[in-house]
């Protein structure tokens, strides 16, 4: 099993209205979707690197916007919107669905137009959904690597563990370390500041976790 991050970036005519209204709007550069629904009755939750007035003018752009409950909390602003479609291009929305693979929270829309978002599966599907999603979207593959199931480690937030994941990638936990917090940042787009206190939280989440377990370790 393999997991594999892409980025793409939509043409004028298949931008979600959310996405084209995040590039439009001042003091938001970032949205993560967290967990979505089912498409009759879409239940989303995302987190927005904005404050909570600034949320609401986006959610604006979201025409099928039933409900909204906004929390600021984690340094932005997680929001629980209620709506009747996704709003996707249907051929986006069908190739999806018929994907032979599984997509991992969280899918991140940028302010330049640009998501990314994780998928994990077979080498064969993976390399067929690239294929077919490249035919709609300008697509590039940022990295890829061996899934492997895990207990949760602490009670992280998608941000703290993605934080984690960044952490890793750039040689933060080397020893010796090669990555800096502000490589961390870098990989995250947000502010050294924001990287360095996702990485504390989730590096006392996980050793608060393996302490509470009690599980002895093997010598070494």
């Amino acid at each position: 099993m393999r997991r594999v991050t892409f980025e793409v970036s939509y043409p004028a005519a298949l931008v979600h209205p959310l996405h084209r209204r995040l590039a439009e709007e001042e003091g938001v550069s970032r949205m993560e979707l967290l967990m979505w629904g089912p498409t009759t009755n879409v239940t989303t939750l995302s987190w927005f690197d904005a404050d909570p007035a600034t949320v609401r003018k986006v959610l604006t752009a979201v025409g099928s916007l039933s409900s909204a409950s906004l929390v600021a909390d984690d340094g932005g602003t997680y929001a629980f919107v209620h709506q009747t479609g996704f709003e996707f291009d249907d051929a986006l929305l069908d190739l999806l669905a018929a994907a032979s693979v599984v997509f991992l929270p969280p899918v991140t829309f940028f302010a330049d137009g640009t998501a990314t978002f994780d998928a994990v599966g077979e080498t064969a599907a993976l390399s067929e959904f690239y294929r077919r999603l490249g035919d709609l979207l300008k697509t590039r593959i940022r990295r890829v690597h061996d899934f492997r199931r895990g207990p949760p480690a602490g009670n992280l937030t998608a941000r703290q563990a993605a934080a984690l994941e960044a952490a890793v990638g750039v040689g933060y936990y080397d020893v010796p370390r090669t990555g800096t917090v502000a490589d961390v940042a870098d990989e995250l787009d947000c502010a050294s500041s924001t990287a360095g206190e996702l990485l504390r939280k989730a590096e006392s989440a996980v050793v608060s976790a393996f302490v509470a377990d009690g599980s002895p370790a093997a010598d070494g």
